[in-house]
């Protein structure tokens, strides 16, 4: 077996003892005979389809990043345990990825080269070893976060042209090593089915576009507003949650409305808190460590004031830009302290935003006594009824009744023959499609989605149309002028018929070249 024109017999040396893990010259693998076995290539198939894998799965890694924070949340209330899990991912994705892409390229240089693909059994067993994790990864997420598939099929209208390019891109240089092994190979059917399964792959891609839908995929004077933020318990990114000083930070990210979650003391005092135990969000170990496990509104309003709320922030560092703080923000934090509803709302009226909440929690006895004693720190704080987003659906007539000026916000979709039609809407974003959200803005219902922290995201939702959406990183979509990318339908009409024109010259040209 010569060497083809350009592989120098180092370089396929070389490549022998990186895919085979034994030192084989070029001049030893000839006298010995080796070639390409059945078995050989069926391992060759099992390379490609384990990168195909991970690569999907690197693919659903960056969009999920969008909702890790609330993974690593779970994750401390079962275990007690901070870390930021996502940096956990992100590594092992990249060594499989990595390892199976480099095995892979080995491959095909092995091919071009005309090399035998004698694949070592350490290989062999690390890739049924990538295979098993990541498919333990998709059944996991399937199970525990079904979610985000929905989440995986909203990204693709954001990500679908750019996929269709690439994956044209990869093709077609796969039809390199393919014309190699075509014209070498002896067995007929093998080259036909090759073949055949590669132009209906090619086919396939080149119609794909058909199918590709986008909101984004418009023209520019067309684009809706740009979305309102509403501040996820206030800028969490850039102090320490459902803080007074988070409100400020997010205020200064012009967000529009403070999103907060709200509790009532033992004593009757509505006061900001999310989670049911106290242990994350401050030192309630440190000063009550016998009652750390109680319940956040076993605690009274006395007790709740001697917790740090801050310190936490700066402890466990939640998000990457705690690194960022600058001294005087991380004195700040250190000051932090639990603020009660009447306070929050006060800043809120002060700064003239408006704060939307949800009362917790909702299955409790005294609940009623809990929408009482907020209704009571709303009226008496002076603030501006229209100001007040109420989420809450528990004794939401009282509230309308007490409170006629609170704006009522609904977790749900509209119903037909709806007797009181709705006005605001607020929905997990992945609850709400295209289509629904322009039908939304035509009948001038506000709806705002969460959680929305990625620009690829805010950009799709932009793009819908949607009237605001709730976010972690209120500093980076701030600085947003238009979403991440837009384009007229003729010149993505252009762009794929010049891809697939291309795409389909190359090929044509490999397979004369290599004759």
């Amino acid at each position: 077996m010569a060497d083809p024109a350009g592989c120098c017999r180092p370089c396929a040396t070389c490549l022998l003892c990186l895919y085979s893990c034994q030192w084989i010259t070029a001049k030893k693998e000839k006298r010995k005979g080796l070639r390409t076995t059945k078995c050989d290539c069926s391992w060759f198939l099992f390379l490609f389809l384990i990168f195909l894998f991970t690569l999907v799965w690197l693919y659903f890694t960056v969009i999920i990043l969008n909702d890790f924070h609330n993974f690593n949340e779970f994750i401390f209330k079962q275990k007690k345990l901070w870390l930021d899990w996502s940096l956990v991912l992100l590594i092992a994705t990249a060594v499989l990825i990595t390892y199976s892409t480099t095995l892979l390229v080995l491959a095909l240089c092995l091919q071009l080269c005309g090399q035998p693909l004698k694949l070592h059994w350490m290989h062999k067993t690390l890739l049924i070893f990538t295979a098993l994790v990541v498919a333990a990864a998709f059944t996991g997420l399937g199970i525990k976060w079904a979610e985000e598939w929905r989440s995986a099929r909203i990204s693709l209208q954001a990500t679908g042209p750019f996929l269709h390019i690439g994956a044209v891109g990869g093709m077609t240089l796969l039809a390199w090593p393919l014309a190699s092994f075509t014209y070498r190979t002896r067995s007929t059917g093998l080259r036909v089915s090759l073949l055949l399964v590669y132009c209906a792959v090619m086919i396939a891609l080149y119609l794909a576009p058909l199918g590709i839908t986008s909101p984004c995929i418009m023209e520019e004077n067309q684009l809706p507003p740009k979305p309102a933020m509403v501040g996820h318990r206030g800028a969490p990114m850039l102090a320490p949650e459902n803080t007074l000083m988070s409100l400020q930070k997010a205020v200064d990210c012009d967000v529009q409305v403070f999103e907060t979650d709200v509790m009532v003391s033992a004593d009757g005092v509505p006061f900001l808190m999310h989670d049911e135990e106290l242990t994350r969000t401050t030192n309630v170990q440190a000063v009550f460590p016998e009652r750390a496990a109680l319940n956040s509104i076993a605690f009274n309003w006395t007790d709740l004031q001697q917790l740090d709320a801050g310190s936490w922030f700066l402890e466990r560092r939640p998000f990457p830009t705690v690194h960022s703080l600058s001294a005087s923000d991380r004195q700040e934090v250190t000051k932090q302290r639990i603020p009660s509803l009447q306070q929050a709302l006060e800043a809120a009226k002060q700064s003239n935003i408006s704060i939307m909440f949800d009362l917790r929690p909702e299955n409790h006895s005294d609940y009623q006594s809990f929408v009482n004693a907020t209704l009571e720190a709303i009226l008496q704080s002076g603030i501006p009824l229209q100001q007040v987003l109420w989420l809450p659906d528990g004794f939401r007539e009282q509230v309308k009744q007490q409170a006629p000026g609170v704006q009522q916000v609904y977790g749900r979709k509209r119903l037909q023959n709806e007797e009181e039609p709705l006005l605001h809407v607020n929905l997990p974003y992945q609850d709400m499609s295209s289509e629904e959200i322009r039908r939304y803005r035509q009948d001038n219902i506000s709806v705002n989605l969460y959680v929305v922290n990625q620009p690829w995201l805010f950009s799709v939702l932009w793009c819908s149309g949607v009237s605001s959406v709730t976010t972690n990183a209120c500093q980076v979509l701030k600085e947003m002028k238009r979403p991440i990318w837009l384009l007229p339908s003729s010149t993505y009409l252009m762009i794929w018929i010049v891809t697939d024109s291309v795409s389909f010259l190359a090929i044509l040209w490999a397979f004369i070249l290599l004759k």
